[in-house]
Formats: structure tokens, C-alpha cells, sequence
């Protein structure tokens, strides 16, 4: 019989930092400011309901667009030798090198009014607002998680056996029908992977709307973190709503993918 003992630590960073906070999470959910049990935060929760919605229709629309991009990238690289996918592997995670929020402030300098993009707009005749608004918000969206849905897919289209893809060609399969019937059922897992990494953390952030965004651009993230600082209630029942509403969309999404791999 193995071994239980080198799991015993993995235990417990699970407990501390995974289902302390989460039952913590509900506990505050489901009570009052007096600790008395009530559905009060979740009725406060619903008056963000609009933003709630528009929170997850941006993150859709920014994963769609991941994937979109991410896509052709990831099977470039797994088309190129060796040592290029390991060249376009470094060049797409020196970025995640630097602070997150460096990142969104180097898109402001870029955005903003009189700034290098605005300038060059102005050459052309073009009066452009860059700031506050959605398309901004989406893009840096896509810019800050584009990378988590190109490398799993990467991953997994890098594993896919070149013999499966000479048999098809030997069977009279040309590159549309070896794309649609080998390549891309075979990627699925890794296109799950990269929604999974991108969806959940473009619906709960709360920096990249603050920063490029306007005010009728705010997320529900954003509403959490201030929220909290006055009503903890209301702001844990939000986070358990919005855990909810991912986790379910993510499990109808595995469904089709397992339904697709299936088929």
C-alpha cells in the first residue's frame, strides 16, 4: 500500500487556503451584520444584477476572442521545430514577467488622450476616445489572458501523434477534413483548459475596468471590492453568486466537450 504521508501537506494548504475562505465565504452569505442567519445579502446582491450580467457577457466576449487569436498561434507552434516553439513559448510569457497592474498602466500611456496611439490617430485625421469604454475593457482583457489560452492549447497540440495526421493523408483526407475530423477534436481538451484559465479570471477581476474603462464599464469585481470595505454580507454573497454562475457555465461547457470529443 502507497504511502498517504507526501499528500498530507497538500492537505493541509487545501484546508487553510481553499475551504477555510470558501465556508467562510458562505458563512457571511447567509447572515446579517448581527451574525443572525438572513437572506437580506443576497436581496442586496440583486440591485448589481445588471452589472453581474454585463460582467459575464465581457469575459465571454474576451474568451471568445482568445480563442479566436490563441488558435492559429498555438498550431504555428506546434507545426515549427523544436527549438522555435520554445523561442514563441518565451516570447509569450516574458509579459506575465512583469506586475499585472505595470501591464494595465502601460496600456493607459498608450490609450490615453495625447498619448502614442492618440497621437498617430490624430496624423491620419482620426479623433478617437481610446478610454473608458467596453472595447478597451475587452482589450485589455484579451491582453492580459490571451497567454492562458494559447499555452494549454499549445500543449495539447504539441502531444498530437504526426501519425495520425500522415494516416488521414494516406486515406485521402485533405487539410480541411484532417483539421475537422484529427486536429481539432484532439485540441478540445486544451481549449477547455484555456477557457477555464481565461473566462473565470476575466469575470472576477476588478483592475482592468478601474483602469481603461468608464463608469458605466464597471465589473462585478469592482462591486466586491468595495463593497467589502463597508458590507461584507452583501459583498460575500456577490462572490458566492458569481462562484456559482461560473462553475455552472464551465460544467455545461465540459458537457459539450465531452459530447464533441465523443462524437
Amino acid at each position: 500500500m502507497k504511502s498517504r504521508k507526501p499528500s498530507i501537506p497538500y492537505l493541509i494548504w487545501m484546508v487553510i487556503f481553499t475551504l477555510i475562505p470558501l465556508v467562510t465565504i458562505v458563512i457571511y452569505a447567509f447572515t446579517d451584520k448581527q451574525g443572525n442567519f438572513s437572506f437580506v445579502p443576497f436581496q442586496n446582491a440583486f440591485f448589481y444584477s445588471n452589472v453581474f450580467v454585463r460582467s459575464l457577457w465581457i469575459a465571454l466576449i474576451s474568451c471568445l476572442i482568445c480563442i479566436l487569436l490563441a488558435y492559429p498561434m498555438a498550431y504555428i507552434m506546434s507545426r515549427c521545430k523544436e527549438r522555435t516553439q520554445n523561442l514563441f513559448v518565451m516570447l509569450i510569457t516574458i509579459p506575465m514577467w512583469m506586475n499585472f497592474l505595470l501591464r494595465i498602466y502601460a496600456w493607459v500611456i498608450l490609450l490615453q488622450n495625447n498619448g502614442p496611439i492618440d497621437m498617430a490617430l490624430s496624423l491620419l485625421g482620426i479623433n478617437a476616445n481610446l478610454m473608458g469604454n467596453a472595447g478597451t475593457v475587452v482589450l485589455g482583457m484579451v491582453y492580459e489572458f490571451l497567454p492562458f489560452m494559447i499555452l494549454p492549447i499549445y500543449t495539447v497540440m504539441s502531444k498530437i501523434d504526426n501519425n495520425l495526421i500522415e494516416a488521414a493523408q494516406d486515406l485521402g483526407s485533405n487539410s480541411v477534413q484532417i483539421f475537422r475530423k484529427v486536429i481539432f477534436p484532439l485540441s478540445i481538451p486544451g481549449i477547455i483548459s484555456g477557457i477555464t484559465m481565461v473566462f473565470v479570471p476575466s469575470a472576477s477581476t476588478f483592475l482592468v475596468a478601474q483602469y481603461l474603462g468608464g463608469t458605466d464599464d464597471i465589473m462585478i469585481g469592482d462591486i466586491i471590492d468595495k463593497i467589502f470595505w463597508t458590507d461584507q454580507n452583501t459583498g460575500s454573497a456577490i462572490s458566492l453568486m458569481l462562484m456559482v454562475a461560473i462553475l455552472i457555465l464551465l460544467v455545461i461547457m465540459n458537457f459539450f466537450g465531452d459530447e464533441e470529443a465523443i462524437s
